[in-house]
């Protein structure tokens, strides 16, 4: 059941709006002036507040500047007389949801009330989206290599330097370009992805440069491409060492220029964007092989980050694990579970070749079939089940 706090003077206004709103299943609370309500909004969680402007100690206006400062995102309603209209009018513009004049109209209240009541479920589903997100790119871990690249990150996100990330698949490489960006003055910009392994050679320059209609049989209207979205922004070309030597020569020369050409295009198009890319290849030897370009790795890596394989830091498991335990425990809505101490060190002792990647995945299928304590006979026979 919906809360709402009806903050008004007058006393008949209160009583009418709590048979209205009690009668459509809402449970309400009342404030005679603004001290009251707000002591009632520091104290309580409300899902829409319904507020007089004009009040004695203190005045609809000045609530909604307090609640504001608090970043408290409950809607807040402004109830106004005729005279009024253009401070409810004012108050919406500072962040008032919206305003109802007196006399009181029914459906308008209601209406208002119900879209109020879909602002405040949409800000509620943002925070757990967000927190999730967080959550999912949390960098954990306390060993040397880690804190290393922790403190790497806090040095270079804030400059505009290339950056070049290389590491094994699965090791995380996509976790510190994300940390990069957002611990840049880029942030409030997007971080556009590109997974070069994973487009067709033949299109991986329509992708990033975005082209012209007409340019191929099925480009049938103009396109953005990867560059022009990331404006002002990050863009983050992962297994860049599988990208084809005609692209590498057009990045390379978005990279010395600023400037990139859509396939099937002649105009120069400016581009503001931060570049960080990440590989699994050794690009020394695909240098020698002919398969990478040197002026272009040169480029790329005015900064050099290396992530370890899991192996590599073990010593992190038990913390990644509690990390894990805890996000997908959440995430299925089931009761928090735990490792015995010989479950962990089972976890540490096993060769992880797919690295952070597969230890999630392996960490979930735990959870999922074994006990509230996962025991070390639980690890040797889910861990891997392929083996036997």
């Amino acid at each position: 059941m919906a809360k709402l706090l009806i903050i008004d003077d007058e006393k008949s206004i209160r009583k009418t709006l709590r048979e209205i709103l009690e009668y459509e299943k809402y449970e309400v609370e009342e404030a005679a002036d603004g001290m009251e309500g707000f002591a009632l909004i520091q104290k309580n969680k409300y899902d829409i507040i319904l507020c007089d402007i004009k009040m004695p100690k203190m005045d609809g206006i000045e609530l909604l500047d307090k609640v504001i400062q608090l970043s408290i995102d409950t809607p807040l309603v402004m109830i106004s007389g005729h005279g009024n209209i253009e401070t409810a009018v004012e108050a919406v513009k500072k962040g008032a949801f919206d305003f109802i004049a007196k006399p009181l109209d029914l459906n308008r209240l209601l209406v208002t009330i119900r879209n109020a009541m879909d602002k405040s479920t949409l800000v509620t589903e943002t925070k757990v989206l967000k927190k999730k997100v967080s959550k999912t790119f949390d960098m954990v871990g306390a060993s040397k290599a880690i804190t290393q690249i922790q403190e790497m990150i806090e040095r270079v996100a804030p400059t505009d330097a290339r950056v070049l990330i290389t590491g094994g698949n699965g090791s995380g490489k996509e976790l510190v370009a994300r940390w990069l960006h957002e611990k840049s003055n880029r942030s409030a910009a997007p971080l556009i992805e590109v997974n070069c392994a994973a487009i067709p050679s033949e299109l991986i320059e329509s992708e990033l440069f975005g082209h012209e209609k007409g340019a191929f049989t099925s480009a049938i209207s103009q396109r953005k491409g990867k560059f022009e979205q990331a404006e002002g922004g990050t863009i983050f070309l992962d297994e860049i060492g599988d990208m084809s030597l005609s692209a590498q020569a057009k990045v390379l020369r978005a990279l010395q220029e600023n400037k990139i050409t859509r396939v099937g295009g002649e105009k120069e198009i400016k581009v503001n964007v931060r570049v960080v890319a990440a590989t699994n290849k050794d690009l020394q030897k695909e240098i020698a092989a002919g398969n990478f370009r040197e002026d272009l790795y040169h480029r790329l890596s005015v900064i050099l980050i290396h992530v370890p394989s899991l192996n590599e830091r073990k010593e992190d498991i038990p913390l990644l694990a509690e990390h894990f335990l805890k996000m997908i425990c959440e995430d299925h809505g089931m009761p928090l579970k735990s490792f015995s101490k010989e479950a962990m060190k089972e976890l540490q002792k096993i060769n992880w070749t797919g690295n952070i990647r597969e230890f999630r995945n392996v960490v979930e299928r735990l959870i999922i079939l074994c006990d509230k304590i996962i025991t070390d006979k639980d690890v040797l026979a889910y861990a891997r089940p392929l083996k036997g």
